[in-house]
């Protein structure tokens, strides 16, 4: 079995989309048809553009088994600290519970200590209860309220 994570190119797209849109959380807002929306292109080209933004995906043997973004976020707070923002954490589901999720955030934590990251956070929607227990099993803790405001569909 060969597993490795690296940063995600444009041929892993489409499989990165299926993995976003296969959530009961998300069918609603993700299209993983084929051909791509165009817009799921200009975003990956803006991600990977920019040095403070990984785009990264597991690989199983050959096989895009999970993704997640990790954006580094400067700041003033904590004496003008860096922190890791980590978004859109998925595993394929015929995939779970095989400790694939957890090497992708110790990954991220690495990533984040590597850049001196004061912290490192992420949101999670209130139905996904599986998902807050093992954010905590990996040491995060729920320390305030995500708040959002969604501005356009």
């Amino acid at each position: 079995m060969t597993f490795r994570i690296r940063p995600a190119t444009r041929a892993d797209l489409p499989a990165i989309v299926r993995l976003l849109w296969d959530d009961d959380t998300a069918r609603h807002r993700e299209d993983p048809s084929e051909p791509l929306d165009p817009r799921y292109l200009a975003a990956f080209e803006a991600i990977d553009a920019n040095p403070d933004q990984i785009l990264a995906v597991a690989e199983l043997d050959g096989e895009v088994a999970g993704t997640l973004q990790l954006t580094f976020l400067p700041g003033l707070s904590f004496r003008g600290s860096w922190r890791g923002q980590v978004e859109a954490v998925r595993i394929a589901p015929h995939l779970r519970n095989r400790g694939l999720g957890e090497a992708m955030l110790e990954w991220a934590f690495d990533q984040c200590r590597a850049r001196d990251c004061k912290l490192v956070q992420l949101t999670t929607t209130n139905e996904r209860v599986a998902a807050q227990r093992f954010y905590a099993r990996l040491g995060m803790k729920p320390t305030h309220v995500g708040m959002k405001l969604h501005l356009r569909d």
